[in-house]
């Protein structure tokens, strides 16, 4: 569709993100006093879907990743503070949502590992997933990395599954990549989904994981030990 000017159409790119941005940012602080009031917010998302309009489905996760999300509303922000003195505080919260869900997630695994008797530190935690999204191998801005860096930072054995992964990813800290199968599953003392991939059969990850947190949602309806974020 053809617009007035190249602002306008700048401004399109940017809207598109930062709709997204924010809705992803509404979905993930839903999701996480969903869990403090002891509600599926997978369920009250697949039911808000049947509305035939007046909603668009957005789905937690553990935080947002690329070259867009990440940026682009980011830029917006600072482009109308600085030309109209005002702040955009839709992207401003949105910010800090997303950028708080690598914590979040983290937060969630030392409390199962505890529940199990276990600390993180030395506990061998598979992560299923390094890139930003399912199908990529772009790991740019990845909350996949962001929540391996801070569990590396507590002590943990941590190894990873990416089959998109190119084998010069070097996210600056121990973490050794492995091929996803039944052997990678059983040896973890966790496996956490963090992408979608087709590859991650979730049968497989059932039947050969001891503990999972799946912050996807990869697992609903089937029979584990562990949580769903």
């Amino acid at each position: 569709m053809p617009v007035g000017s190249c602002a306008e159409a700048e401004l399109v790119k940017l809207l598109e993100n930062t709709f997204r941005h924010v809705n992803i940012a509404l979905v993930n602080e839903l999701a996480m006093f969903a869990e403090d009031l002891g509600v599926d917010i997978w369920s009250a998302i697949d039911a808000a879907s049947t509305k035939p309009f007046g909603y668009m489905r957005f789905t937690p996760g553990p935080g947002v990743g690329g070259h867009c999300l990440p940026v682009d509303p980011s830029y917006l922000s600072w482009r109308v503070r600085r030309q109209s003195g005002h702040a955009f505080r839709f992207v401003e919260l949105a910010n800090d949502v997303n950028e708080h869900m690598p914590d979040y997630v983290v937060t969630r695994i030392v409390s199962m590992l505890n529940k199990s008797e276990r600390s993180v530190k030395g506990s061998k935690i598979l992560l299923l997933g390094m890139a930003y999204k399912a199908g990529t191998s772009d790991w740019r801005e990845s909350p996949s990395v962001k929540v391996a860096e801070r569990l590396a930072a507590l002590g943990a054995d941590l190894r990873a599954c990416d089959s998109h992964i190119p084998a010069v990813f070097a996210p600056g800290f121990d973490l050794r990549l492995e091929e996803f199968g039944p052997e990678a599953l059983a040896a973890a003392d966790l496996v956490v989904l963090l992408v979608d991939h087709l590859e991650f059969d979730a049968d497989v990850i059932c039947e050969h994981s001891t503990l999972i947190f799946d912050a996807k949602a990869i697992l609903r309806g089937r029979e584990f030990s562990g949580e769903i974020l």
